[in-house]
């Protein structure tokens, strides 16, 4: 390490989160192995702080807080407004002659430790990290920066009793608790953020709490093609795929997007179908004009009643009439047997699976613990494969496979054929092979010829242009342009290339 090396600002700028002012600087510090991530906030006095617990219980004792209120977002909503408004009047009453300004960040200061989850709060409303990690007490929480990676904040929680009851809070939000009993919690907050908390002794250094972030826009199949994470073709390619109900089932690592991607494809369902999505915590996002019902399961309560699984919801949802099934994860063999029975049932279904390669996530469907007969996997047309490339921190379609089916002398048989490939060398998709399966299946329920096919993709390949040059990244307006082109694809092209094209 070089001497008289100084630290350097990596990047600035503020958050305001309910009148709180903070500003973020990331510093890259000599003395330190990763970047940090510093904030600055008010300050308060003591004689502040004793005048903000007096106004925080006299607020507790005055509100009325019901289960509804706490379960229900909307609910929570109105208390917070109530809860903001009443102690803006308490606190002009207490400390008089101060600015308007001032008694309004007391008030945001308030509402994060009474209601919310205190400094974390401001962490929670900043766009460009993806995890928040409170690892204990006694170090600094943690965050994940969408450009920089790991880094460690100037901040910590006060206490493991301070944790357990952020921890606490948020369980009983969503119909959950956290014991000495059951010291493991996985659940969600009311913006769709995911949190997982754990208890010391099972965590031995302290209580812990992990906020991996929802998405506040999600990523659209622009986003995808813009930062080359799919191409041009592939996207197309599965744009077709979607229109006409061929089974897609994405898989992945950790964090490699695959949720991202079934979200983004999501887009070019129909508007006259019915969509049902089943998931342990939400975080599927469609456009706000499609036919559909999401579904989330539910955790046993402590006395070990009211479980609502994921199997339960499956075999409910095939009695609901959905012309689509989107499926946040195969887990389970049962689960995957009722979802490939649906499959060949005539329901199309999407879904993802924890694989890093097409032939991985082909022996975990076909072998146990998942175990599913080859003669049900052949329903499955295609495998996409995302990839998460730590090196270079971006996220790629590493393949798109087909499955062939092909009956032998002895037993049926399921070969995979890789259409596209990522080189990581070029950092380029290239196609690999050409398409039997999936395009026979189009042919063979639609009547096109290949010639319609490839007019189709050219098309399709000519609106996703469009829309990443004339920048369409929200959700509802990607959708919106799809169905438009459902609608009058004729039209819609002419009046694209015209430039008169509007949603």
């Amino acid at each position: 390490m070089k001497k008289n090396a100084k630290k350097k600002v990596i990047d600035s700028y503020r958050l305001i989160v309910d009148d709180v002012v903070t500003d973020i600087k990331i510093i890259s510090d000599p003395d330190e192995f990763v970047p940090i991530y510093h904030m600055s906030f008010p300050v308060l006095k003591p004689a502040t702080e004793a005048v903000l617990d007096y106004v925080r219980e006299k607020l507790i004792s005055e509100m009325d807080l019901r289960p509804a209120e706490i379960l229900s977002p909307e609910e929570m909503r109105k208390t917070k407004e109530k809860f903001m408004k009443r102690s803006l009047e308490i606190l002009k009453k207490e400390l008089p002659g101060m600015k308007e300004e001032e008694y309004k960040t007391l008030v945001g200061i308030l509402v994060h430790q009474s209601l919310g989850l205190g400094v974390i709060e401001i962490l929670l409303q900043d766009r460009n990290l993806e995890e928040i990690v409170v690892n204990s007490s006694k170090e600094s929480i943690w965050v994940y920066h969408i450009k920089i990676g790991w880094m460690k904040t100037n901040v910590r929680i006060s206490s493991e009793t301070q944790i357990y009851d952020y921890a606490s809070s948020i369980g009983r939000k969503v119909g959950q608790q956290i014991t000495n009993l059951d010291p493991l919690m996985d659940a969600y907050l009311t913006t769709g953020d995911r949190a997982n908390a754990t208890l010391f002794p099972i965590s031995s250094n302290g209580n812990t709490l992990t906020i991996r972030k929802f998405a506040r826009r999600p990523w659209t199949i622009t986003d995808f093609i813009e930062h080359n994470t799919l191409s041009l073709d592939v996207a197309a390619f599965l744009w077709l795929a979607i229109q006409y109900e061929l089974n897609i089932v994405i898989a992945g690592g950790t964090a490699s997007g695959k949720t991202s991607l079934l979200n983004a494809l999501t887009c070019f369902i129909p508007p006259n179908q019915r969509i049902l999505s089943i998931e342990d915590t939400r975080e599927l996002h469609l456009p706000n004009f499609l036919h559909w019902v999401p579904l989330t399961t539910r955790p046993p309560n402590p006395e070990g009643k009211g479980e609502v699984n994921m199997l339960h919801i499956l075999i409910n949802s095939l009695r609901m009439r959905p012309d689509r099934i989107l499926v946040g994860e195969i887990r389970r063999q049962r689960e995957a047997e009722v979802l490939f029975e649906a499959i060949n049932t005539g329901h199309s279904v999407y879904s993802t699976l924890h694989s890093n390669t097409a032939e991985e996530a082909f022996r975990r469907l076909s072998n146990p613990p998942i175990d599913i007969p080859v003669a049900l996997l052949g329903g499955l047309q295609l495998i996409a494969v995302m990839h998460r490339d730590r090196r270079k921190n971006i996220r790629r379609l590493l393949q798109l496979a087909e499955l062939i089916p092909s009956s032998g002398l002895s037993e049926m048989r399921v070969d995979l054929n890789t259409l596209y490939q990522w080189i990581a060398s070029e950092d380029k998709i290239i196609p690999v092979a050409k398409s039997y399966r999936a395009m026979g299946d189009i042919k063979l329920y639609t009547g096109m010829s290949e010639r319609d096919i490839e007019k189709d993709l050219e098309e399709k390949k000519e609106v996703l242009q469009w829309m990443v040059k004339n920048n369409i990244k929200d959700i509802n307006l990607v959708g919106k342009v799809v169905s438009h082109y459902y609608r009058d694809p004729k039209d819609v092209l002419e009046n694209m290339r015209k430039g008169k094209f509007k949603i």
